[in-house]
């Protein structure tokens, strides 16, 4: 294996713990460049900026959580002098890739930001208030590796409180339990990084080989959907891979796969079937948790990709419309927006309970949050490591995902004790 597979392999990882996990492809460059092509038919979803000449989604949907009218999820990055609610010190939740104080980030200007709905504000979420809410309740977190880091600046937080009890984790330590026993309260992860049933092997050069089933659901969460009170579930950058498709357990198509006899159906035909069928799954299931579906985490690689140079050195959030996504970012964001809006309009006739966790604007103006070369202890910057522009710096702009989770929760659970009245 040559030296770039092996740094391909440190970075992709498999989801364990043990090393960045995968979130992208070899060839990404290739595939948002194949995102242009498959814009056709989401042309009437995107709006062309004339000034900046790039395609760019439109405000947050407005089927974000409302609060007395306010849409948590459009606003703005704005100065936060008081900083995080915790620090690397404090928190032993922290996997090394997010430690990016401990591995030797320089700057602190990314730790002092918070995040303002526009015509309302987010608290903080408080920890002692959230556990005392979901007392005898469970959360669980259903995706691929931005879940962990997550579930990880969650632990960090509740922490605080009380320490939690790791009570399951599976061979790889992809999916995991913890329980807060004071509260009897339960938060999982669960690895499922395409909600669809997957096999994903490695061949001798260590290249993945992944099958994806497009008429079923990975057991890992649909078996355990009925233990949890509330959902967070998301698909990701997994779907950007090279995947041959199944249905019926006979090849259908597949992404990326020029040297096979097959018909290339896109990444977009399989995750929209992913969702689909994942929709299909909560509406009709008898058990009625609150299930946030979170939307699409874009990437901040500038001049390169993964394996071609990338790098995300800025220390200070973007602005409004300095930076709006690239092609293939933004229509993820669509088609998921658009499958939930159907998904939504059928389950609200059989009380469903489905909200749009819609991170991905927010997100997208938060260049400064990734690790970059801080995924590894002191990097040797003259040699130009790796970097990592996906995942999230521990603190870092994720802890604002539980900020806006904790008071959706507590709002819910205000709204059920009133109905009870």
């Amino acid at each position: 294996m040559s030296m770039a597979e092996e740094e391909k392999e440190k970075c992709l990882g498999d989801g364990s713990s043990s090393s960045p996990p995968s979130t992208t492809i070899a060839n990404h460059t290739l595939t948002k460049v194949l995102g242009f092509a498959l814009l056709g038919g989401f042309c009437a979803y995107l709006v062309f900026s004339a000034s900046g000449g790039s395609f760019f989604p439109s405000d947050p949907s407005d089927d974000g959580d409302v609060d007395g009218g306010c849409n948590f999820f459009a606003g703005s990055w704005i100065s936060n002098p008081s900083g995080p609610a915790y620090t690397n010190a404090s928190c032993k939740y922290i996997d090394p890739p997010n430690d990016c104080m401990t591995n030797g980030r320089p700057d602190r200007e990314y730790l002092y930001w918070r995040w303002k709905p526009q015509s309302c504000d987010l608290p903080r979420a408080n920890a002692e208030k959230f556990l005392n809410a979901m007392r005898n309740k469970a959360w669980g977190l259903v995706g691929d590796s931005i879940f962990r880091n997550q579930h990880n600046s969650w632990l960090c937080l509740l922490s605080q409180v009380e320490e939690a009890t790791d009570i399951y984790h599976d061979e790889d330590y992809q999916s995991r339990t913890w329980y807060f026993p004071s509260y009897n309260f339960t938060l999982a992860l669960l690895w499922a990084p395409f909600l669809l049933k997957a096999e994903v092997s490695r061949d001798a050069s260590r290249n993945y080989d992944i099958k994806l089933h497009l008429d079923a659901l990975e057991r890992t969460w649909t078996n355990q959907y009925s233990n949890f009170d509330y959902i967070i579930i998301s698909g990701g950058q997994w779907f950007l891979k090279t995947t041959m498709y199944l249905e019926n357990n006979t090849i259908v198509g597949c992404h990326n796969c020029p040297e096979k006899d097959v018909k290339d159906l896109g990444f977009d035909y399989a995750y929209r079937k992913a969702l689909q069928l994942s929709f299909n799954f909560i509406i009709e299931s008898d058990h009625k948790p609150l299930v946030l579906f979170r939307t699409w985490l874009a990437d901040h690689f500038e001049y390169g990709e993964w394996y071609s140079g990338g790098v995300c050195n800025r220390t200070e959030p973007y602005k409004a419309g300095e930076f709006n996504g690239d092609a293939t970012d933004n229509m993820m964001w669509r088609l998921e927006v658009e499958e939930f809006k159907k998904a939504a309009a059928i389950g609200s006739k059989n009380r469903t309970r489905l909200k749009l966790f819609d991170t991905y604007h927010l997100s997208l103006l938060r260049p400064d949050g990734h690790p970059g070369p801080y995924r590894k202890l002191h990097p040797d910057l003259s040699k130009k490591p790796q970097n990592d522009c996906l995942h999230w710096c521990l603190p870092g702009p994720v802890d604002t995902w539980n900020d806006l989770a904790t008071v959706i929760a507590l709002n819910e659970e205000d709204s059920r004790s009133s109905s009870m009245k």
